[in-house]
């Protein structure tokens, strides 16, 4: 029987969901993990923050020494190790037991998201290149989305093992997937770790790096606060909230796919308009957030050009260093990260001085600094 030319990218995407899943989904389980183990809230928050420092501080680094590997063993051996840390996770001893089980494979963590959106890329005509990285970051999607209320229902529903080993399952197909369904990929003409580095000496490259972080702060200051926006403004009650994110979510996977097909036909474009469209919905909620059914049909066409956020700045930010794309995507993941924890500290800033209506600012002000940087590239270096 003929495979579907489209099973590695949608399995790439499934270890992608894998590892997110593992990332995130943990939020949901944090209130079990305090009183398993007899520890502080903030103990347990170290989980989560611990595990997205490591990814960004070592992105880059881990990439570069895997660069020269064959690409579907770094694939499948980065999900060996989520598989076996996942299930370790679920059997840990001790509090510290646990910590060492998420915080190892954090390091690898990078080195997949870089490699499988190189993969993607490849597999495809360049013109089809930013829909079969779309397909992979609905993986991505899906995991933060529904990630943390899945895996809340397994540890709620049977206990906290199990929560655990739902993650090491995923991760488990998602490596089987890799091994049946993924070809050989060698890497052909190996590029040294100087020439690689040699993409940083771009003064492009880092404008569109600024803008990719900037747009990253931009979607997280706001959405880190979507719950409590809300209750508060809006005066949802807790269990429509929890509808609300996976309508959000559902419509960010149409929203990724889209995005990607205006990439695809006129990516400077697509960029400048971003900021354009993401604030234009922070003003909607800003001024009619609290009323109910507009914001609920608010939520659907923000969460469709929030996933395409992603997207947008990983296009962009890559566009700049195609001569070593792994690299490249590296640095995504690593600045992305970053921007994540620049938005959520200056959101919640403007949160806890100004109020929840006002959250909305703080993204509109990140999207300011990126359409900056944006426009900066484009009128110095002949964008256009």
């Amino acid at each position: 029987m003929r495979l579907n030319k489209s099973f590695p990218t949608y399995a790439i995407a499934l270890g992608v969901f894998g590892i997110t899943n593992t990332e995130f989904g943990i939020v949901g389980i944090l209130p079990r993990i305090t009183t398993n183990f007899q520890i502080s809230a903030s103990q347990a928050g170290m989980l989560v923050s611990m595990f997205a420092l490591i990814i960004a501080i070592s992105g880059p680094f881990m990439t570069l020494l895997f660069s020269g590997i064959n690409r579907k063993k770094i694939l499948a051996g980065v999900l060996v190790v989520f598989t076996i840390s996942n299930l370790f996770s679920a059997f840990a001893p001790s509090y510290n037991a646990l910590m060492m089980f998420r915080l190892l494979p954090a390091f690898l963590h990078p080195v997949y998201f870089s490699v499988a959106f190189a993969a993607a890329a490849s597999s495809v005509s360049k013109e089809q290149s930013a829909i079969a990285v779309a397909k992979v970051f609905n993986g991505l999607t899906i995991g933060m989305v529904l990630g943390v209320p899945v895996t809340s229902f397994i540890g709620d529903q049977f206990s906290l093992e199990a929560a655990f080993l739902f993650s090491s399952v995923i991760n488990a197909i998602a490596l089987l997937g890799i091994l049946f369904f993924i070809p050989s990929l060698p890497v052909e003409g190996k590029l040294t770790f100087g020439k690689q580095l040699n993409v940083l000496a771009k003064p492009q490259l880092w404008l569109n790096v600024a803008a990719a972080c900037f747009i990253l702060a931009s979607l997280y200051s706001v959405y880190s606060y979507f719950a409590e926006y809300l209750e508060v403004v809006t005066g949802m009650s807790g269990k429509i909230v929890s509808i609300m994110l996976i309508l959000f979510g559902a419509s960010g996977i149409i929203g990724n796919m889209q995005t990607a097909k205006y990439l695809s036909r006129n990516m400077v474009k697509t960029i400048i308009f971003y900021p354009l469209v993401l604030g234009s919905i922070y003003f909607l909620i800003y001024y009619i957030g609290s009323y109910y059914i507009p914001m609920i049909i608010i939520i659907i066409i923000w969460g469709a050009v929030f996933t395409g956020g992603l997207i947008v700045s990983q296009t962009w930010l890559t566009s700049e260093a195609s001569e070593a794309p792994e690299f490249a995507n590296s640095l995504f993941v690593s600045f992305a990260n970053l921007g994540v924890t620049i938005g959520t500290t200056l959101g919640g800033w403007f949160l806890s001085q100004m109020g929840t209506h006002l959250i909305t600012w703080s993204g509109v002000l990140f999207l300011l600094l990126a359409s900056i940087c944006i426009g900066l590239k484009i009128k110095f270096f002949d964008m256009l």
